[in-house]
Protein backbone atom coordinates (compact mmCIF):
# COMPACT_ATOMS: atom_id res chain seq x y z
CA UNK A 1 0.00 0.00 0.00
CA UNK A 2 1.12 3.44 -0.83
CA UNK A 3 0.23 6.99 -0.19
CA UNK A 4 2.70 9.68 -0.60
CA UNK A 5 5.26 7.61 0.12
CA UNK A 6 7.67 9.23 2.85
CA UNK A 7 11.87 9.14 2.76
CA UNK A 8 12.78 9.26 6.13
CA UNK A 9 16.33 10.84 6.79
CA UNK A 10 17.41 9.79 10.18
CA UNK A 11 20.37 12.42 11.83
CA UNK A 12 23.21 11.53 13.86
CA UNK A 13 23.80 14.12 16.71
CA UNK A 14 27.06 14.79 15.85
CA UNK A 15 27.28 14.56 12.16
CA UNK A 16 30.64 14.86 10.76
CA UNK A 17 31.96 17.69 9.68
CA UNK A 18 35.20 16.21 7.83
CA UNK A 19 36.11 17.66 4.40
CA UNK A 20 35.22 14.93 2.91
CA UNK A 21 31.92 14.16 5.09
CA UNK A 22 31.45 17.95 3.58
CA UNK A 23 31.80 17.15 -0.09
CA UNK A 24 29.35 13.84 0.73
CA UNK A 25 26.79 15.86 2.08
CA UNK A 26 27.01 18.03 -1.06
CA UNK A 27 26.84 16.01 -3.49
CA UNK A 28 23.82 14.36 -2.37
CA UNK A 29 22.38 17.74 -2.02
CA UNK A 30 22.88 18.45 -5.84
CA UNK A 31 21.91 14.93 -6.65
CA UNK A 32 18.80 15.60 -5.01
CA UNK A 33 17.99 19.00 -6.13
CA UNK A 34 19.11 17.53 -9.74
CA UNK A 35 16.56 14.18 -10.03
CA UNK A 36 13.30 14.76 -11.71
CA UNK A 37 9.90 14.33 -11.57
CA UNK A 38 10.12 13.70 -7.54
CA UNK A 39 6.83 13.15 -6.02
CA UNK A 40 7.56 13.86 -2.15
CA UNK A 41 4.82 15.80 -0.15
CA UNK A 42 6.89 18.78 -0.65
CA UNK A 43 7.33 18.41 -4.09
CA UNK A 44 3.62 18.60 -4.22
CA UNK A 45 2.95 21.66 -2.41
CA UNK A 46 4.43 23.71 -4.37
CA UNK A 47 2.27 23.21 -7.64
CA UNK A 48 -0.82 23.04 -5.19
CA UNK A 49 0.06 26.92 -3.75
CA UNK A 50 0.89 27.97 -7.48
CA UNK A 51 -2.34 27.02 -8.36
CA UNK A 52 -3.84 28.54 -5.09
CA UNK A 53 -2.03 31.84 -5.74
CA UNK A 54 -3.13 32.34 -9.48
CA UNK A 55 -6.93 31.64 -8.41
CA UNK A 56 -6.27 34.91 -5.89
CA UNK A 57 -4.63 36.89 -8.54
CA UNK A 58 -7.41 36.26 -11.16
CA UNK A 59 -10.02 37.46 -8.04
CA UNK A 60 -8.28 40.37 -6.90
CA UNK A 61 -7.72 41.28 -10.57
CA UNK A 62 -11.81 40.84 -11.46
CA UNK A 63 -12.58 42.70 -8.40
CA UNK A 64 -10.96 46.06 -9.35
CA UNK A 65 -12.54 45.44 -12.86
CA UNK A 66 -16.01 44.47 -11.90
CA UNK A 67 -15.67 47.26 -9.12
CA UNK A 68 -15.04 49.90 -10.99
CA UNK A 69 -17.75 49.23 -13.74
CA UNK A 70 -20.31 49.25 -11.17
CA UNK A 71 -19.40 52.72 -9.98
CA UNK A 72 -19.64 54.22 -13.16
CA UNK A 73 -23.12 52.24 -14.05
CA UNK A 74 -24.16 53.19 -9.91
CA UNK A 75 -23.36 56.84 -11.60
CA UNK A 76 -25.79 56.36 -14.20
CA UNK A 77 -28.68 54.46 -12.01
CA UNK A 78 -28.92 58.01 -10.03
CA UNK A 79 -29.27 60.14 -12.89
CA UNK A 80 -31.62 58.11 -14.83
CA UNK A 81 -33.50 56.19 -12.71
CA UNK A 82 -32.99 53.31 -15.14
CA UNK A 83 -34.31 49.96 -13.36
CA UNK A 84 -33.20 47.66 -15.67
CA UNK A 85 -29.88 49.72 -15.14
CA UNK A 86 -30.25 49.48 -11.42
CA UNK A 87 -30.80 45.31 -11.55
CA UNK A 88 -27.42 45.44 -13.76
CA UNK A 89 -25.85 47.32 -11.42
CA UNK A 90 -26.64 45.48 -8.10
CA UNK A 91 -25.47 42.11 -10.21
CA UNK A 92 -22.55 43.70 -10.95
CA UNK A 93 -21.50 44.47 -7.28
CA UNK A 94 -22.85 41.36 -6.02
CA UNK A 95 -20.52 39.09 -8.89
CA UNK A 96 -17.47 41.53 -7.39
CA UNK A 97 -17.94 40.62 -3.87
CA UNK A 98 -18.45 37.04 -4.72
CA UNK A 99 -14.65 37.34 -4.51
CA UNK A 100 -14.46 38.07 -0.90
CA UNK A 101 -15.62 34.45 -0.22
CA UNK A 102 -13.47 32.67 -2.48
CA UNK A 103 -9.96 34.66 -1.84
CA UNK A 104 -10.94 33.50 2.04
CA UNK A 105 -11.14 30.01 0.12
CA UNK A 106 -8.36 29.76 -1.61
CA UNK A 107 -6.10 31.38 1.71
CA UNK A 108 -7.64 28.24 4.04
CA UNK A 109 -7.17 26.24 1.16
CA UNK A 110 -3.09 26.43 1.30
CA UNK A 111 -3.30 25.42 4.70
CA UNK A 112 -1.79 21.81 5.98
CA UNK A 113 -3.87 19.17 6.67
CA UNK A 114 -4.02 19.03 10.44
CA UNK A 115 -5.07 15.73 13.00
CA UNK A 116 -9.01 17.16 12.90
CA UNK A 117 -8.86 18.45 9.21
CA UNK A 118 -7.20 15.38 8.25
CA UNK A 119 -7.47 16.43 4.00
CA UNK A 120 -6.75 19.62 4.31
CA UNK A 121 -9.14 22.47 4.14
CA UNK A 122 -9.79 22.07 0.14
CA UNK A 123 -13.42 21.84 0.88
CA UNK A 124 -13.78 25.41 2.12
CA UNK A 125 -13.47 25.97 -1.98
CA UNK A 126 -16.43 24.15 -2.22
CA UNK A 127 -18.42 26.02 0.15
CA UNK A 128 -17.68 29.54 -1.19
CA UNK A 129 -19.41 27.83 -4.84
CA UNK A 130 -22.77 27.70 -2.56
CA UNK A 131 -22.42 31.13 -1.62
CA UNK A 132 -21.90 32.25 -5.10
CA UNK A 133 -24.85 30.43 -5.83
CA UNK A 134 -26.79 32.18 -3.10
CA UNK A 135 -25.80 35.83 -4.57
CA UNK A 136 -26.68 34.42 -7.98
CA UNK A 137 -29.95 34.02 -6.36
CA UNK A 138 -30.73 37.01 -4.22
CA UNK A 139 -29.29 38.99 -7.37
CA UNK A 140 -32.30 37.50 -9.18
CA UNK A 141 -35.06 37.83 -6.80
CA UNK A 142 -33.67 41.84 -6.46
CA UNK A 143 -33.82 42.03 -10.12
CA UNK A 144 -36.87 40.57 -10.26
CA UNK A 145 -38.74 42.50 -7.60
CA UNK A 146 -37.18 46.00 -9.33
CA UNK A 147 -38.80 45.12 -12.37
CA UNK A 148 -42.23 44.18 -11.22
CA UNK A 149 -42.48 46.87 -9.48
CA UNK A 150 -41.77 48.95 -11.86
CA UNK A 151 -44.14 47.36 -14.13
CA UNK A 152 -46.87 48.51 -11.61
CA UNK A 153 -45.76 51.86 -11.85
CA UNK A 154 -44.23 53.15 -14.58
CA UNK A 155 -41.47 55.43 -14.89
CA UNK A 156 -39.77 57.36 -17.64
CA UNK A 157 -36.54 57.05 -17.94
CA UNK A 158 -34.02 59.92 -18.21
CA UNK A 159 -30.44 60.56 -20.22
CA UNK A 160 -30.95 57.66 -21.76
CA UNK A 161 -27.52 58.07 -24.25
CA UNK A 162 -26.16 57.64 -20.05
CA UNK A 163 -27.82 54.35 -19.82
CA UNK A 164 -26.45 53.25 -22.92
CA UNK A 165 -22.60 53.85 -22.49
CA UNK A 166 -23.07 52.28 -19.17
CA UNK A 167 -24.44 49.45 -20.60
CA UNK A 168 -21.79 49.17 -22.60
CA UNK A 169 -19.33 49.02 -20.08
CA UNK A 170 -21.30 47.10 -18.26
CA UNK A 171 -20.69 44.19 -20.92
CA UNK A 172 -17.03 44.87 -21.21
CA UNK A 173 -15.80 44.46 -18.08
CA UNK A 174 -17.99 41.46 -17.48
CA UNK A 175 -16.82 39.58 -20.73
CA UNK A 176 -13.25 40.04 -19.83
CA UNK A 177 -13.91 39.00 -16.07
CA UNK A 178 -15.33 36.06 -17.46
CA UNK A 179 -12.75 34.93 -19.75
CA UNK A 180 -10.82 35.65 -17.00
CA UNK A 181 -12.52 33.69 -14.16
CA UNK A 182 -13.11 30.36 -16.51
CA UNK A 183 -9.94 30.32 -17.92
CA UNK A 184 -7.87 30.35 -14.46
CA UNK A 185 -10.39 28.30 -13.35
CA UNK A 186 -10.42 25.72 -15.79
CA UNK A 187 -6.66 25.67 -15.94
CA UNK A 188 -6.63 24.83 -11.91
CA UNK A 189 -9.54 22.90 -11.89
CA UNK A 190 -11.86 25.00 -9.63
CA UNK A 191 -15.26 24.80 -10.16
CA UNK A 192 -15.74 27.93 -7.80
CA UNK A 193 -14.06 29.70 -10.17
CA UNK A 194 -15.54 28.64 -12.94
CA UNK A 195 -18.94 29.18 -11.82
CA UNK A 196 -18.09 32.77 -11.02
CA UNK A 197 -17.01 33.24 -14.48
CA UNK A 198 -20.39 32.32 -15.71
CA UNK A 199 -21.83 34.61 -13.34
CA UNK A 200 -19.85 37.34 -14.87
CA UNK A 201 -20.78 36.41 -18.63
CA UNK A 202 -24.17 36.50 -17.57
CA UNK A 203 -24.38 39.81 -16.35
CA UNK A 204 -22.16 40.84 -19.31
CA UNK A 205 -25.17 39.65 -21.59
CA UNK A 206 -27.69 41.11 -19.13
CA UNK A 207 -25.42 44.77 -19.88
CA UNK A 208 -26.33 44.23 -23.27
CA UNK A 209 -30.08 43.58 -22.80
CA UNK A 210 -30.18 46.90 -20.50
CA UNK A 211 -28.65 48.69 -24.03
CA UNK A 212 -31.64 47.36 -25.69
CA UNK A 213 -33.72 48.60 -22.90
CA UNK A 214 -32.33 52.27 -23.70
CA UNK A 215 -33.14 52.11 -27.40
CA UNK A 216 -37.06 51.36 -26.54
CA UNK A 217 -37.01 53.90 -24.00
CA UNK A 218 -35.33 56.26 -26.94
CA UNK A 219 -38.42 55.07 -28.87
CA UNK A 220 -40.98 56.09 -26.30
CA UNK A 221 -41.88 52.03 -25.52
CA UNK A 222 -42.31 53.26 -21.36
CA UNK A 223 -42.33 49.68 -20.61
CA UNK A 224 -38.99 49.21 -22.58
CA UNK A 225 -37.04 49.05 -19.22
CA UNK A 226 -39.42 47.07 -16.75
CA UNK A 227 -39.60 44.42 -19.80
CA UNK A 228 -35.99 44.49 -20.14
CA UNK A 229 -35.49 43.80 -16.46
CA UNK A 230 -37.65 40.79 -16.00
CA UNK A 231 -35.61 39.40 -19.22
CA UNK A 232 -32.87 39.73 -17.12
CA UNK A 233 -34.46 38.11 -14.41
CA UNK A 234 -34.90 34.98 -16.62
CA UNK A 235 -31.16 35.01 -17.97
CA UNK A 236 -29.91 35.24 -14.21
CA UNK A 237 -32.10 32.60 -13.56
CA UNK A 238 -30.18 30.09 -16.25
CA UNK A 239 -26.91 30.99 -14.91
CA UNK A 240 -28.26 29.92 -11.41
CA UNK A 241 -28.95 26.95 -12.92
CA UNK A 242 -25.83 25.98 -14.43
CA UNK A 243 -23.78 27.32 -11.44
CA UNK A 244 -25.67 24.99 -9.31
CA UNK A 245 -25.57 21.70 -11.34
CA UNK A 246 -21.47 22.69 -11.14
CA UNK A 247 -21.55 23.25 -7.15
CA UNK A 248 -23.68 20.42 -6.53
CA UNK A 249 -21.56 17.73 -8.46
CA UNK A 250 -17.97 19.24 -7.27
CA UNK A 251 -20.22 18.69 -3.52
CA UNK A 252 -20.74 15.14 -4.24
CA UNK A 253 -17.34 14.23 -5.40
CA UNK A 254 -18.79 13.98 -9.06
CA UNK A 255 -15.59 14.05 -11.62
CA UNK A 256 -15.37 13.63 -15.47
CA UNK A 257 -15.55 9.91 -16.15
CA UNK A 258 -12.83 10.84 -19.15
CA UNK A 259 -10.69 11.10 -16.35
CA UNK A 260 -11.74 7.53 -14.65
CA UNK A 261 -11.08 5.87 -18.42
CA UNK A 262 -7.52 7.58 -18.41
CA UNK A 263 -6.48 6.32 -15.21
CA UNK A 264 -8.12 3.17 -15.96
CA UNK A 265 -6.07 2.60 -18.90
CA UNK A 266 -2.69 4.26 -17.26
CA UNK A 267 -2.89 1.16 -14.56
CA UNK A 268 -3.71 -1.24 -16.93
CA UNK A 269 -0.19 -0.42 -18.59
CA UNK A 270 1.67 -0.42 -15.38
CA UNK A 271 4.31 -3.64 -15.46
CA UNK A 272 2.90 -5.94 -12.79
CA UNK A 273 -0.64 -4.80 -12.34
CA UNK A 274 -2.83 -7.68 -13.73
CA UNK A 275 -5.86 -5.99 -13.11
CA UNK A 276 -7.60 -2.59 -12.02
CA UNK A 277 -10.43 -3.29 -8.92
CA UNK A 278 -12.20 -0.61 -7.32
CA UNK A 279 -11.40 3.47 -8.37
CA UNK A 280 -12.29 6.21 -7.25
CA UNK A 281 -11.06 9.88 -7.72
CA UNK A 282 -12.69 13.02 -5.46
CA UNK A 283 -11.80 16.77 -5.54
CA UNK A 284 -10.87 18.68 -2.22
CA UNK A 285 -11.09 22.28 -3.56
CA UNK A 286 -9.46 22.03 -6.91
CA UNK A 287 -6.86 19.03 -6.78
CA UNK A 288 -7.70 15.58 -7.01
CA UNK A 289 -7.08 12.66 -4.95
CA UNK A 290 -7.72 8.84 -5.82
CA UNK A 291 -7.66 5.46 -4.02
CA UNK A 292 -7.77 2.26 -6.05
CA UNK A 293 -7.05 -1.39 -5.83
CA UNK A 294 -4.87 -3.58 -8.22
CA UNK A 295 -4.55 -7.02 -8.75
CA UNK A 296 -1.10 -8.39 -8.59
CA UNK A 297 0.76 -12.08 -8.22
CA UNK A 298 -0.01 -13.38 -5.31
CA UNK A 299 3.16 -14.59 -5.51
CA UNK A 300 4.96 -11.54 -5.50
CA UNK A 301 6.61 -10.33 -2.02
CA UNK A 302 5.78 -7.73 -0.19
CA UNK A 303 8.60 -5.63 -1.47
CA UNK A 304 7.79 -6.78 -4.90
CA UNK A 305 3.47 -5.47 -4.66
CA UNK A 306 4.98 -2.06 -2.84
CA UNK A 307 7.40 -1.44 -5.44
CA UNK A 308 4.19 -2.03 -7.98
CA UNK A 309 2.08 0.48 -6.13
CA UNK A 310 4.30 2.99 -6.07
CA UNK A 311 4.48 3.07 -10.06
CA UNK A 312 0.92 2.81 -10.41
CA UNK A 313 0.83 5.74 -8.06
CA UNK A 314 3.63 7.32 -9.95
CA UNK A 315 1.95 6.66 -12.99
CA UNK A 316 -1.24 7.91 -12.01
CA UNK A 317 0.23 11.55 -10.68
CA UNK A 318 1.92 11.91 -14.41
CA UNK A 319 -1.41 10.94 -15.97
CA UNK A 320 -4.53 12.53 -14.31
CA UNK A 321 -4.30 16.65 -14.23
CA UNK A 322 -4.45 18.01 -11.23
CA UNK A 323 -4.07 14.71 -9.33
CA UNK A 324 -1.86 15.53 -6.35
CA UNK A 325 -1.91 11.94 -4.29
CA UNK A 326 -2.89 8.65 -4.40
CA UNK A 327 -3.78 5.60 -2.22
CA UNK A 328 -2.56 2.52 -3.79
CA UNK A 329 -3.50 -0.93 -2.56
CA UNK A 330 -2.63 -4.30 -3.61
CA UNK A 331 -4.64 -7.57 -3.97
CA UNK A 332 -3.08 -10.98 -4.97
CA UNK A 333 -4.72 -12.39 -7.87
CA UNK A 334 -6.77 -15.18 -6.84
CA UNK A 335 -5.62 -19.17 -6.73
CA UNK A 336 -7.52 -22.03 -7.26
CA UNK A 337 -9.82 -22.87 -4.54
CA UNK A 338 -8.53 -20.15 -2.53
CA UNK A 339 -11.20 -18.63 0.23
CA UNK A 340 -11.78 -14.37 -1.41
CA UNK A 341 -8.95 -12.81 1.50
CA UNK A 342 -11.85 -10.10 2.32
CA UNK A 343 -14.49 -12.14 2.88
CA UNK A 344 -14.04 -11.05 7.00
CA UNK A 345 -15.14 -7.58 5.85
CA UNK A 346 -18.13 -8.94 4.27
CA UNK A 347 -20.14 -8.15 6.37
CA UNK A 348 -18.87 -4.34 6.75
CA UNK A 349 -19.84 -3.96 2.91
CA UNK A 350 -23.51 -5.15 3.35
CA UNK A 351 -24.05 -2.91 6.33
Amino acid sequence: MSDQHRHHHHEVPYPDRSPAARRRRWAQRLAHRLTPHSHESADKLDPALESSARGLRALWVSLAVLGATALIQAAVVVVSGSVALLGDTVHNTADALTAVPLGIAFVLGRRAATRRFTYGYGRAEDLAGVVVVLTITASAVLAAWTAVDRLLDPRPVAHVPAVAVAALVGFAGNEWVARHRIRVGREIGSAALVADGLHARTDGYTSLAVLLGAGGAALGWRLADPVVGLAITAAIVLVLRDAAREVFRRLMDAVDPALVDRAERVLDEVPGVRGVGELRLRWIGHRLRAEVALVVDGEATVREAHRIAVAAEHALLHAVPRLTAALVHADPAPSPGEADPHLALAHHAAA
